[in-house]
């Protein structure tokens, strides 16, 4: 198959200005020529492509492709992460992983946690906070937790997340409001141990992949796997591959929240036990990190003894059930 591969390279978009923070979920180079590579191995055509722009340049001009390998997290907007695979569907071209209502589902995290709540799989207690007036009205028992929305790469979780009194949940949500002008995720703080699960495939024919724990060092920033834990996390914390009955009980509630929220092909749930040793949805990421080396997906697929290039594979297999007639 000839096929394109979206992405947003994060040295172009630091050249253009913009800071560390605000490109952390985009990809490195490595990251799309470890990509292309192992599409190559599989023995197909990769073509770079780009973001939604040049994407877009490149459909008006009239080119296309057998399928496209997505992993393009978007900049600007609610349904940033949506915006590449619906433009996809409008021409009619297939594509690796979630569709535009799966993805843009996930970016939200309050309204991801609706959805797993009403089909009743376990997730800690929480609230939304639109606006200044909001907080007042957070009944929820303390500890807390509090986030950004509509953040990946741990953006906006540190060492003020966590709070105990009304004084400090306000003064970091008025600080979070200020920073990602957007709303801020309040759930009851879940203190046990922290699993990030590997999942691979779709609907009946998703499974666990692998689970990692994410075990906190002496310098470990906060009580959340963040933004400065995660991108600097050789001093602060071990990855550890894990598979007891706590870490497989958590593996059940991420399968069980990969398939409600309908998501695709590959990606990655993140999971955490309460104070009575039960597993809570914390968050999925139907685009995960692929970068050979640094991405918690890659470090379970190195667990399993999965090279890269067959990690993919597992992806387009998965991508090739769902379109029988590309093989």
């Amino acid at each position: 198959m000839r096929i394109g591969v979206t992405y947003d390279l994060r040295s172009d978009y630091r050249a253009l200005g913009y800071g560390e923070e605000e490109t952390a979920e985009f990809d490195a180079e490595e990251t799309i020529a470890a990509v292309c590579g192992a599409l190559a191995e599989l023995g197909h055509e990769p073509e770079r492509i780009g973001g939604i722009r040049p994407l877009t340049e490149k459909l008006a001009g009239g080119a296309r492709w057998d399928a496209v390998f997505n992993i393009c997290e978007g900049l600007k907007g609610v349904s940033r992460e949506a915006q590449v695979p619906a433009l996809l569907e409008a021409y009619d071209i297939p594509y690796v992983f979630s569709d535009p209502l799966t993805l843009a589902l996930c970016l939200d995290k309050a309204m991801t946690k609706r959805v797993l709540r009403d089909a009743g799989v376990p997730t800690a207690a929480f609230a939304l906070i639109e606006g200044e007036a909001d907080i007042a009205n957070i009944a929820l028992e303390f500890p807390l937790f509090l986030k950004p929305v509509s953040e990946g790469s741990g953006k906006g979780v540190d060492a003020h997340s966590r709070v105990t009194d009304r004084e400090n949940l306000a003064r970091v949500a008025r600080d979070l409001l200020a920073r990602f002008r957007q709303p801020v995720l309040v759930e009851e703080f879940l203190p046990g141990r922290e699993f990030t699960v590997g999942i691979t495939g779709t609907g009946d024919s998703a499974s666990v992949l692998g689970i990692i724990e994410i075990v906190p060092g002496e310098n470990y920033v906060g009580h959340g796997y963040g933004y400065e834990n995660k991108s600097d996390w050789e001093d602060k914390l071990a990855v550890v591959p894990a598979n007891d009955s706590e870490a497989q009980a958590a593996g059940a509630v991420a399968l069980a929240a990969w398939r409600v929220l309908r998501c695709r092909d590959g990606g990655r749930a993140d999971i955490r036990l309460d104070r009575d040793g039960m597993p809570r949805f914390i968050e999925v990421n139907p685009l995960a990190g692929i970068r050979p080396g640094y991405s918690d997906l890659c470090f379970i697929a190195d667990y399993q003894k999965l090279g890269y290039r067959d990690l993919i594979g597992k992806f387009v297999e998965s991508f090739l059930a769902r379109h029988p007639g590309l093989r």
